[in-house]
């Protein structure tokens, strides 16, 4: 999987390295924020720093993908918004495929990339 990076991104991506789950915290406003951006979207402010987070949450919404245009993520999988316990919401992977539900609790798992990054996935608790 080629995730591109450019400066906005890369200390997040940098932070994958080690398994760190972050979000990006305005020093204006305090706003937690994912995914990284170059401006807070609450008050526009542009001094943002990586705060690490639980890695918990619940799912918010998901829908299956039975037929996929990438021939490294094969079919079927769930595509999911996980709502962090912090309060950003994240677009990622939830398994088990068969047991995802709205509401369920979920905790942060790790996908390993080949450059030695890792993809934050999610993983049903209990």
């Amino acid at each position: 999987m080629n995730v591109p990076l450019d400066e906005t991104t890369q200390q997040w991506w940098d932070e994958t390295r080690a398994r760190r789950l972050t979000v990006q915290r305005c020093g204006a406003c305090g706003h937690l924020q994912h995914y990284p951006r170059p401006v807070c979207l609450s008050c526009g402010g542009a001094a943002l720093s990586l705060v690490p987070v639980a890695g918990t949450g619940v799912v918010e919404t998901f829908t299956v993908v039975r037929r996929t245009a990438y021939a490294d993520l094969p079919a079927p999988y769930v595509v999911a918004v996980v709502a962090l316990t912090e309060g950003p919401r994240l677009l990622t992977n939830v398994t088990p495929l068969d047991a995802v539900a709205i509401g369920r609790p979920v905790r942060v798992d790790w996908r390993p990339l080949d450059d030695g990054r890792n993809l934050p996935v999610f993983v049903l608790e209990g």
